[in-house]
């Protein structure tokens, strides 16, 4: 029997997997920016869920929530980063106001509630921290540059923990989605309240795709959330887990086209060293 800390259980991935969680008997807290939509779970499984209110955004929120599961639970064994949203609009048309709100989520967000949790997951061996990125963390596409970039964050971050926590016994594991029939495209995701001409060619394709697949996207919650499952109580869990037949397209086309780059240029890009040890020595102690 584990004991979770879920953000952004309110809807999405998040609701999915809170109720595959506590389902199996796990112990949990779910959580949301407002819990009303979490009492029927808790009605439901009144010895092993409790709902708190969260806001990733907001100090002292989390460190209160990861009290609790030590207080209620006896500790902390799997900590779920899925709160976030995404956002629309080219680089030039998006304002501040618009797009650090999501960095505030999606990224600082995360990285608070996961500091929060370090302590009480270190004492774990065995322990999970699952960081919900997307396949926009793994390839840009025009339109989606800063939510590209909030997850891109996600990604880097996520590499550098699981190296600092893969010898005390702790393992990252990266879920990287595709479209899944979520609220994702609805009232997950914001649009830039301005169009520039100049970019018609590209980013009104993504405010289109969002028009005419919400709702209508191809994946199955319930099956994503068996895999992330399975990968978080498997012994050797992968770092990075593409979910889905687009995620992993994605991937393969990243993987292809980074390769063909690297290729064509290697000669050239890696030719770069001073000519002779000497010269690298002498410029290094300066």
């Amino acid at each position: 029997m584990k004991t979770w800390l879920i953000t952004g259980c309110s809807s999405g991935l998040g609701r999915q997997l809170a109720e595959a969680v506590a389902a199996r008997g796990d112990r949990l807290i779910a959580t949301a920016r407002s819990i009303d939509s979490l009492q029927p779970l808790c009605d439901r499984y009144p010895e092993t869920v409790r709902a708190m209110a969260l806001d990733v955004t907001r100090p002292g929120d989390a460190a209160r929530a990861v009290a609790l599961a030590e207080s209620v639970f006896g500790g902390l064994d799997v900590l779920v980063n899925n709160a976030g949203f995404g956002f629309i609009g080219a680089i030039e048309e998006a304002e501040p106001d618009e797009y650090r709100p999501m960095f505030e989520v999606n990224l600082f967000g995360l990285i608070e509630t996961t500091r929060a949790a370090l302590p009480a997951l270190r004492k774990r061996p065995g322990a999970r921290i699952v960081n919900l990125s997307s396949g926009a963390g793994i390839a840009g596409s025009a339109g989606f540059g800063f939510y590209n970039a909030s997850k891109f964050a996600v990604e880097g971050l996520s590499e550098a923990l699981a190296q600092e926590l893969r010898p005390l016994g702790v393992q990252v594991i990266i879920v990287e989605p595709g479209p899944f029939r979520t609220e994702f495209l609805g009232r997950s995701m914001m649009t830039a309240a301005r169009e520039v001409p100049a970019y018609a060619e590209t980013v009104p394709a993504r405010r289109h795709y969002r028009q005419t697949n919400n709702g209508r996207q191809a994946g199955d919650p319930a099956k994503a959330v068996a895999v992330m499952l399975q990968a978080i109580d498997a012994e050797h869990p992968p770092l990075h887990l593409p979910i889905g037949p687009r995620a992993h397209a994605i991937a393969e086309q990243k993987l292809a086209s980074f390769r063909a780059d690297m290729s064509a240029w290697r000669d050239i890009s890696i030719a770069t060293d001073f000519d002779t040890p000497d010269q690298g020595s002498a410029v290094g102690t300066r």
